[in-house]
């Protein structure tokens, strides 16, 4: 289904996706040079983009050859239309093959690093320092080996003869590595010149504004109805609550529902914030007894979450039905979740939980503020909404909590002992400044027994997995480099202060082939 292409008050710009492994980051990477941007299929209906009026179109990499049967294609009228266009890698072959260049599976493939040699300096590369061979980010097996009509020649590399192309007065370039990565350090800069200087955008999309439209949204939107909002306390449900709070008032009632799996003292922290710091209503439920009672005996990962997430819906719905008449649900919807989709309406209500949405007998609208965000805008928009640093920089926590860091049957007695476990770990890498430089750090209790010595005394504990990890995306990850010394304080401390605990072992392994938590 073509999704619906929306007329947005801000200029635009958009990505056509053609597959690729980076059309997230080409997205990210042009909203951090102030740009709105939105991707889209690249089979989307061309006269809903050119209604929108876009001001320039980026055409996207992706694993196909342009001369093979039912390639992904755009529609040439695009081309044609007078919108700036950048096309890259895939996106740039495409754009060769439509105008009528030449498109060869490549004699020598290239991925990975590639040395540039740039022909001109205006353009696509005024301002950068091409007097020497520039670094760049390659992934492809097939190559340009004759540009369009009309089209100069604005970069080689030794095996690639038309790395960047470009015709200037038809606003139309190329280019065949890719800008938006890292490992390209001139992307940047490249990417800021197609955006301000051939398509001459200005750059409204600032955080300030972004909070200004959002509020002025959700007023529109509700009127004078009353909301109700699931809070975890992570970063995105905060978020939402602060802005439908600046947007409405006191006709918000946030719910918390703590299932008794949460993080050391975390219940009391999410309650102070709420009431003290953002002084936002919070109806706090403690459910523990209810959610570890229906866990009793229960050891299967899968199980554990449709309980959690069916009893969470249960609570949730009990208190929401005390507040007398609402007529909207906030909830934490992300810009990836309707990318997932595979269209701009999300297909799935998510919940707190992540589980499926409440019951259609709720008759409840949804209110879905950050649903043209990604994870680090929502970060920047909750520090300019005034949120504590330490709630916005916290690692995010798996809404099942710790049941699914507590491998096979979950009793309250090991629910204290992880959380004395992980309480330390943390404790521990924070003062080492390592809390910042992983993107998600823990401790898993397992069911597995080892001989000790504490000391006279032989025992026989559990054993507690500690996992670290860097990641830019969470679709692949690395396990933190944790100092030696940072690691032994952590597993001295644990086995000394953690009653049951004989043994810390950390988990050393990639995502892929590992997922990074362990249920």
């Amino acid at each position: 289904m073509t999704p619906k292409v929306k007329a947005a008050p801000r200029e635009i710009v958009y990505v056509l996706d053609f597959g690729a492994q980076y059309g997230r980051l080409i997205a990210r990477r042009v909203r951090d040079l102030g740009v709105y941007c939105e991707i889209l299929p690249f089979d989307t209906d061309p006269e809903r983009i050119l209604k929108a009026r876009p001001k320039a179109l980026i055409f996207s990499g992706g694993p196909a050859s342009v001369y093979e049967e039912e390639a992904p294609a755009c529609a040439e009228a695009l081309l044609a239309s007078g919108i700036p266009v950048l096309g890259i890698c895939y996106g740039h072959q495409l754009m060769t093959h439509l105008l009528g260049g030449t498109v060869s599976p490549g004699q020598t493939k290239e991925y990975g690093l590639a040395q540039l040699t740039a022909n001109r300096v205006d353009g696509l590369f005024a301002g950068i320092d091409t007097s020497a061979a520039l670094p760049c980010w390659m992934s492809h097996g097939d190559a340009v080996t004759a540009p369009p009509e009309g089209f100069d020649v604005l970069a080689s590399t030794p095996t690639t003869p038309v790395a960047a192309m470009g015709r200037t007065e038809a606003r139309l370039y190329g280019v065949q590595f890719h800008p938006e990565v890292s490992h390209t350090p001139f992307g940047m800069d490249l990417l800021k010149n197609f955006l301000f200087d051939v398509a001459e955008c200005e750059g409204d999309w600032t955080m300030e504004s972004i909070i200004e439209e959002k509020v002025g949204a959700i007023r529109q939107q509700v009127g004078e109805g009353r909301v109700v909002c699931a809070v975890s306390g992570g970063v995105d449900s905060t978020v939402v609550a602060a802005l439908v709070h600046r947007a409405i008032g006191e006709r918000l009632t946030c719910i918390f529902v703590d299932h008794g799996l949460l993080r050391k003292d975390e219940g009391v922290q999410v309650q102070e914030t709420f009431r003290k710091h953002l002084e936002i209503p919070l109806v706090a439920v403690d459910a523990s007894e209810r959610f570890l009672g229906r866990l009793a005996d229960v050891t299967d990962p899968e199980e554990k979450r449709k309980i959690i997430g069916g009893e969470f819906i249960a609570v949730f719905e009990e208190e929401a039905g005390k507040l007398g008449e609402v007529d909207y649900l906030a909830q934490g919807t992300l810009y990836p979740d309707v990318i997932e989709s595979g269209s701009n309406v999300a297909a799935t209500i998510k919940t707190h939980h992540n589980v499926g949405g409440l019951p259609e007998r709720m008759n409840l609208q949804l209110v879905e503020p950050l649903r043209d965000l990604f994870k680090d805008e929502v970060r920047r928009a909750g520090l300019e909404l005034g949120l504590p640093e330490e709630m916005i920089g916290r690692h995010p926590f798996p809404g099942p909590g710790l049941a699914v860091r507590l491998l096979g049957e979950i009793t309250a007695e090991d629910v204290s002992t992880l959380q004395e476990a992980d309480a330390i770990a943390l404790e521990e890498i924070r003062a080492a400044g390592w809390y910042e430089r992983t993107a998600q750090a823990f401790v898993v209790l397992a069911p597995i027994r080892s001989v000790g010595v504490v000391g006279d005394y032989r025992v026989y504990g559990k054993t507690a997995i500690l996992r670290a990890v860097t990641t830019d995306d969470f679709m692949t990850a690395d396990w933190a480099r944790l100092p030696d010394d940072l690691l032994q304080r952590i597993a001295s401390r644990i086995v000394n202060e953690v009653p049951g605990i004989n043994r810390v072992v950390y988990d050393i392994t990639q995502k892929p082939p590992a997922t990074i938590e362990w249920e």
